[in-house]
């Protein structure tokens, strides 16, 4: 379908030239932008360009070949996506795990140790054994099991860490759902429902307990004035760390899954 301008319909997306081949850029249209504005979404979508009211083809496609070279370097800083397959390698709550399959076709997701005292594991940084998750199940079908149970225990992280910043805020929440959002880590409506990331459980610990808290502020102040940070740093003291962490290191979580 194509997207309707005053001066010219404008296509779904534009393609640029690159030494790598061409770049497809999608377009979004977007009547509140006063400008074009180039991003790189969390997932693997591709890169889209927002375009103003009136936007115009050729201006477009001049604006993204003078930021090609920006969007490139970001592109090739992305990680690679990790599947959650059998011997991949992922951060339960900051500490990396092995993924390990059972072989068996029953049973549940466990988090132990080496299991082979006999071997050494694939070692961390320090060369000790990585601890594993061990996933029942057939091996195309561990990517599922460990994502429902990653949920699982995102879930039980953040309501034990939303009912101790609601209790001390002294406001109730609604209702708590865990999601497979891109764009951010939390939400709260003005009905008192929080919404939450289930990569969350990937970060430390600090990191689930700040967006928590985050989300918990909004409960007293729904904005981001400076009221609410105020709120948020009382809740969360190592708020500004914690968001450093997230702007450094939250691309990398989304490559999970």
């Amino acid at each position: 379908m194509l997207l309707r301008g005053r001066r010219k319909l404008l296509p779904p997306h534009i393609e640029i030239s690159t030494e790598s081949g061409p770049l497809r850029i999608r377009l979004r249209p977007d009547p509140r932008a006063k400008r074009y504005l180039l991003r790189l979404p969390a997932d693997a979508s591709g890169p889209v360009m927002t375009v103003p009211k009136n936007a115009d083809l050729k201006r477009a496609e001049r604006f993204a070949l003078a930021h090609v070279d920006w969007l490139l370097e970001r592109m090739d800083q992305r990680p690679d996506p990790v599947a959650m397959a059998p011997g991949d390698i992922i951060p339960l709550r900051g500490e990396d795990h092995l993924i390990c399959p059972t072989g068996k076709l029953r049973g549940l997701v466990r988090q132990v140790a080496c299991s082979d005292p006999d071997r050494l594991g694939v070692p961390d940084a320090s060369g000790a054994a990585l601890p594993e998750l061990h996933v029942p199940g057939e091996a195309e079908h561990v990517p599922r099991k460990l994502t429902a149970w990653l949920k699982a225990q995102a879930r039980k992280d953040l309501e034990q860490a939303v009912s101790f910043h609601a209790q001390r805020l002294g406001k109730p929440y609604a209702a708590i759902s865990v999601r497979d959002t891109r764009s951010r880590w939390g939400s709260c409506a003005s009905n008192g429902r929080l919404s939450f990331s289930w990569r969350l459980i990937l970060a430390p610990p600090e990191i689930l307990d700040y967006v928590a808290a985050h989300e918990v502020a909004h409960l007293a102040e729904m904005n981001h004035s400076d009221r609410f940070w105020a709120v948020c740093e009382e809740l969360a003291p190592h708020t500004r760390t914690a968001r450093k962490w997230l702007k450094d290191n939250g691309v990398r979580l989304h490559g999970y899954g």
